[in-house]
């Protein structure tokens, strides 16, 4: 079967595979229908991400029908089911999924990632890590778990309705968190450097938008907040200027939640941490309630998947994508891979 493998050289091949001949116990094989590319993909291919395989079947971003079951597999999962995945593992044993944050396991392994993943024809996979997905098609559900990542920033944050959260950083994670935090009636600034995506941004729930790149972010803020700040701030970009924009901006006893990894070390005045008494946060990954919450919303069927979704391209087309995205990082939401036919 066909599946895709990237390297961190810069070089992409479409390469034949063994299908999985049936399930085995506890299994249920999957149809791949579309799968998204990420931002740890093309990282990856640019020889960014240290923690991927070298090279590596990427995929994590999953939208598919059930194929087949295997023994053991419980009743309600049956083939012809569309679904999405939850892609990462957890040891059952480390600090984190002793403390029930399976989300942080220590030693998790992310499809696509520390293992290969789901940029295939067929997978198989354990039962508990499929996620039906209801009425919503398969392309949408590849929306799924990118979104979930920034649901589940907006959870460590612990926004309410009173507060005034900062997203910095509007591709789909940042999306994904200005979504939830807008569900949760928060009034929510928007950060980024594309008007494009700030206007997104807009028509998803925030309630203001900001471009970092042609405004005076510090001012802009003051008049929005009042002067206090924003009482939550969401980096979803992973640079050291967004990192040291969170930690100044923030109001005086506020929340920092950390999704992006920054590429290089990032220099904070730690007077901030103390004197503003803030609480920084961790966002990694996503827990299954949060899967579950992206699911109900779009299932609402309000929101604009269609201008989520950047490309859709067949495996063939992939290199030519890879180097077109890296010359326009700031142009994707989320290119998708047809594995439908």
């Amino acid at each position: 079967m066909k599946a895709i493998q990237i390297s961190h050289n810069q070089e992409y091949n479409v390469i034949d595979i063994n299908r999985p001949a049936a399930p085995q116990a506890g299994e249920v094989l999957l149809k791949i229908q579309y799968v998204g590319f990420c931002g740890s993909d093309i990282n990856t291919f640019m020889g960014r991400n240290s923690m991927a395989l070298n090279p590596v079947i990427p995929g994590h971003e999953i939208g598919a029908v059930i194929e087949a079951v295997g023994v053991g597999v419980p009743e309600n999962l049956k083939p012809g089911m569309v679904v999405t995945c939850n892609p990462y593992t957890n040891c059952g044993n480390c600090a984190s999924c002793r403390n029930g944050r399976v989300n942080a396991c220590q030693h998790n392994e992310t499809l696509g990632v520390q293992r290969d993943g789901a940029m295939r024809e067929y997978i198989a996979l354990p039962w508990q890590k499929i996620i039906p997905a209801g009425g919503l098609s398969t392309k949408t559900c590849a929306l799924i778990e990118p979104m979930s990542v920034g649901f589940h920033a907006v959870n460590r944050g612990q926004v309410t309705d009173i507060d005034v959260v900062m997203v910095i950083g509007c591709g789909m994670v940042g999306l994904g968190a200005i979504v939830r935090a807008s569900l949760r009636g928060a009034t929510v600034i928007a950060a980024d450097i594309d008007d494009e995506k700030l206007a997104l941004a807009k028509q998803l729930g925030a309630t203001y938008a900001v471009n970092t790149k042609t405004e005076d972010v510090h001012q802009r803020l003051a008049e929005l907040t009042g002067g206090y700040g924003p009482d939550v701030v969401i980096e979803a970009v992973g640079s050291v200027p967004t990192y040291q924009v969170a930690v100044n901006e923030v109001a005086f006893t506020g929340r920092v939640v950390c999704i992006g990894y920054a590429k290089s070390e990032v220099l904070l005045q730690t007077k901030y941490f103390v004197q503003k008494e803030l609480d920084i946060r961790g966002s990694r990954n996503a827990m299954p309630e949060d899967f579950r919450a992206v699911i109900h919303y779009l299932e609402r069927g309000t929101c604009p998947t269609d201008e989520l979704i950047t490309k859709v391209i067949k495996p063939e087309e992939g290199l030519q994508t890879m180097r077109w995205w890296s010359e326009n990082p700031g142009k994707v939401f989320r290119i998708l891979v047809d594995f439908v036919n």
